[in-house]
């Protein structure tokens, strides 16, 4: 039964418990994007290819596990609801598999390769345990669609906080806490950012409630996936968040190299304590918390997957005008990347609301709520993303010859431009393109939500 308090609006201290659960996942998967594939090349000494096709590799793992995740998570009945205890219980076990990820063991080039594939698998499980059921929270938070918005608003702007503390001091805390150590830099550096994702995930846990109670989940695991594979604006929403994903993935990957070799930023100080690197990341990531923080203002004028397009097509002209910019031009980089990132903030807040809103939708079709097989499928999508775009520059700098912590040729040189600018510019116009054909608007959205309060009533 829905009761007065279900239907309240969210209070401040629950918006923003539930947002800062997003800054203990991208304490982590920020860290990753950013500076993965540069410890896995230039530090623990594995070759790009290798490195690139590991990352790709193990997401056969995620195409099982994310689903299977999200239906365990709708079947999951205890006194805290379905989604928030995985906060409680999975938190120490990712923050010890993160920091195992950079250990960093002598194994020698094969086992070092071996070391890469279990510790990104293993990490990437906990990642799937974790954030599942947080995503999942959200479609349960509240049964209103312009709460859950607010929610995804606090959910982006604490997950693009939580992406610039990573940006603006892993790379300096790397070199202080390391004294020249890279490695040992990593390894000391990791272990401030677990202790502070789980402090955080347990927070979350504490502070947010299930308001929506669906009724026991009956469907077959069968009759989910047949009627999640029929909800066509989810399928579509997939294939954007996809490529936009790889996009952004893929730039930020890129940013090292392409500072490091293109840029030649020796590692001085531009900025109080931040050197080209750092200071464009930071720029980027302040970017894209100022994109989340406008997003339900834009909302509110404009049809959600209209914007989606708008958002992306100039994301994608930006960076094909970057391609143009001389390596000298710090301040032109830093300006294009970041007005990309402000586009990319409120691209990646509106995709995670238009996600609950396929919930309802499948909820409205069939009378099943499967937040959790609709959020999971959605989180592997984005999880394959996420791999693609981090192993995609890979690829490139193997095929134009890169070899690290080496003066670089013509030819690499120019595979790094094309894989900061080009090649996530595509994938951002692909996603514009692609959302033109998603079909749940703002006056079905309202129809469903009165009929579902008449239903959950």
């Amino acid at each position: 039964m829905t009761t007065k308090f279900d239907t309240g609006p969210l209070s401040f201290k629950e918006k923003v418990g539930y947002g800062m659960g997003d800054m203990a996942s991208n304490f982590y998967m920020g860290f990753f994007a950013l500076f993965l594939l540069y410890y896995y090349t230039d530090v623990y000494g594995i070759s790009a290819a290798a490195a690139a096709t590991m990352l790709l590799v193990t997401k056969v793992i995620d195409a099982i596990s994310d689903p299977a995740m999200g239906l365990l998570a709708d079947r999951t009945t205890t006194k805290w609801g379905k989604y928030r205890p995985y906060l409680l219980w999975m938190a120490i076990p990712y923050a010890l598999l993160g920091y195992l990820l950079f250990l960093g063991p002598e194994f020698g080039d094969t086992g070092k390769l071996i070391f890469a594939y279990v510790s990104y698998s293993l990490v990437m499980l906990a990642y799937t345990a974790i954030n599942v059921p947080y995503s999942g929270l959200m479609a349960v938070i509240h049964p209103e669609s312009g709460e859950r918005t607010k929610a995804a608003q606090f959910r982006f702007i604490f997950a693009s906080i939580g992406s610039l503390v990573v940006g603006a001091s892993a790379k300096p805390l790397v070199e202080f806490l390391g004294g020249g150590d890279e490695l040992l830099g990593f390894r000391l550096t990791i272990i401030l950012f677990a202790v502070l994702s789980v402090a955080v995930f347990w927070y979350t846990f504490a502070v947010t409630r299930e308001r929506v109670m669906p009724k026991k989940h009956e469907a077959s695991i069968k009759d989910d996936l047949s009627t999640l594979l029929k909800n066509k604006s989810w399928l579509i929403l997939v294939g954007t968040g996809v490529f936009i994903v790889v996009g952004l993935v893929a730039r930020f990957a890129s940013i090292a190299y392409y500072t490091k070799y293109y840029m030649n930023d020796d590692g001085s100080n531009v900025f109080l304590w931040m050197d080209q690197t750092t200071f464009i990341i930071s720029c980027g990531l302040l970017g894209q918390l100022f994109g989340a923080l406008i997003t339900p203002m834009l909302v509110a004028r404009f049809e959600k997957h209209k914007l989606m397009f708008v958002t992306n097509f100039f994301h994608a002209i930006l960076l094909f005008f970057g391609f143009t910019i001389s390596p000298d031009n710090v301040a032109l980089t830093t300006i294009v990347h970041t007005l990309g990132i402000i586009t990319f903030g409120i691209a990646i807040t509106l995709l995670f609301t238009m996600y609950t809103d396929c919930v309802e939708y499948g909820e409205w079709k069939t009378g099943n709520n499967s937040a959790g097989l609709t959020v999971s499928a959605s989180m592997f999508s984005l999880k394959f993303g996420s791999a693609l775009g981090g192993a995609l520059p890979g690829f490139i700098l193997a095929a134009f010859g890169f070899v690290a912590n080496q003066t670089q040729t013509p030819e690499s040189i120019e595979g790094i431009r094309y894989m900061f600018n080009i090649l996530p510019a595509v994938f951002f116009l692909l996603g514009a393109v692609l959302i033109l054909f998603y079909k749940i608007d703002r006056a079905q959205l309202t129809q469903i939500e009165c009929d579902l309060a008449e239903r959950r009533s």
